[in-house]
């Protein structure tokens, strides 16, 4: 199992989709942005979330979460582990949750509770993915990005939040810093996602061609051994 990270309006729903369509032998997990845009309990928690963070960031999280593991526990007994799943419990604490406690979403009380879950659930739950896979974006493009595709629950996303949400990316996924030490070796592959690739036929090959290369010396079976560093297009 190999997980897609980037930032909002990275691109990453639109890549995941062109390899469906171009490589059909890997398989794919699209984000699944229904579980907290729907109603849950009566309630939208991301629209909630984007209207009063401060009152729904904790909730928000906290049921993202769940969501996330129970997908990561179902992903990880799938017998073709040549699979790339869109986001993860991993991101959504290093990036989007640890943004919301500095940002002062959430109160000490909800953050030390928030990661008393994260601290049991994920090592004992989940295994770590073979590779980590980045589209790495510039905050201003992916805000170009969210303005051009105009979806109402972005409405109220800046282009502040986007350079938050870069900067936990940039620290989780190429300075690795505080991480759970099982992830801290987990290879990552970084492809430059500034210039648009659906209609830049040049470009998505490069990807696909450094992306393919990356899953064969990363599988379990792979008689090289995995990379450890960052690779980047």
């Amino acid at each position: 199992m190999y997980i897609l990270e980037g930032n909002i309006g990275a691109g990453k729903s639109t890549f995941l989709k062109l390899i469906q369509q171009r490589l059909p032998h890997i398989g794919i997990a699209l984000e699944p942005l229904h579980n907290w845009q729907k109603q849950v309990y009566g309630q939208s928690l991301l629209a909630n979330f984007y209207e009063n963070p401060e009152r729904w960031a904790f909730s928000m999280e906290t049921f993202a979460m769940m969501c996330r593991v129970r997908e990561h526990i179902a992903e990880q007994k799938q017998p073709n582990q040549l699979r790339i799943i869109e986001r993860s419990i991993y991101s959504g604490h290093y990036c989007f949750t640890l943004n919301g406690y500095k940002r002062g979403f959430m109160t000490d009380t909800e953050w030390n509770l928030y990661n008393e879950w994260f601290k049991f659930l994920i090592p004992n739950k989940c295994n770590p993915p073979h590779g980590f896979i980045y589209l790495q974006t510039d905050p201003t493009v992916a805000h170009k990005r969210l303005k051009k595709r105009n979806r109402l629950a972005e409405k109220k996303i800046s282009p502040a939040y986007l350079r938050q949400i870069h900067e936990h990316h940039e620290s989780f996924l190429i300075h690795k810093d505080g991480l759970l030490p099982e992830l801290k070796t987990i290879p990552v592959l970084i492809l430059d996602c500034n210039e648009e690739f659906e209609a830049n036929e040049k470009k998505l090959l490069q990807h696909f061609d450094v992306l393919q290369e990356f899953l064969l010396s990363t599988q379990p079976s792979a008689t090289a051994k995995a990379p450890t560093t960052s690779c980047s297009l």
